[in-house]
């Protein structure tokens, strides 16, 4: 007799995990392509320095950086010193509030800055830029 009145029960239940469980499968998928934008934003910001680096043209160095980006990126950079500077915007896929905004930044050094300063024979090339920046291989000054 009991078993008769535990029959609905199981419908409930599943009524109010199914439901749950599509939300946190969602939500997982969700993050992973936050997740994917924020490296192909990155990726995308370090592509771009590595072109401004090089001495590109900025339609080059912006078409770097965008082949790597998400689709509708911005992209700037700068020059300041020796250092290039490269910016990329981004949102991620979603809707209204579940878009969220991706930067990312990254730095290089320009090789024609380098070009007055002959490779040692040993050292790495660290040890190089360092000393055509006035710096030590770890970044303090001289």
């Amino acid at each position: 007799m009991a078993r008769g009145r535990d029959a609905g029960y199981v419908t409930a239940e599943t009524a109010v995990v199914v439901p749950s469980l599509v939300a946190v499968v969602g939500m997982l998928l969700w993050g992973l392509v936050a997740v994917a934008g924020a490296l192909q934003t990155q990726d995308a910001a370090r592509a771009g320095a590595r072109a401004a680096a090089r001495g590109e043209p900025p339609s080059v160095v912006r078409e770097t950086a965008r082949s790597a980006a998400p689709s509708g990126a911005a992209v700037a950079w700068s020059r300041e010193g020796d250092l290039v500077r490269v910016r990329v915007e981004a949102r991620t896929a979603g809707p209204g509030p579940l878009s969220l905004p991706l930067e990312a930044e990254a730095v290089a050094l320009a090789e024609d800055s380098l070009a007055g300063a002959a490779l040692p024979a040993t050292g790495s090339p660290a040890e190089a830029a360092a000393t055509a920046t006035g710096r030590s291989a770890s970044g303090d000054d001289r």
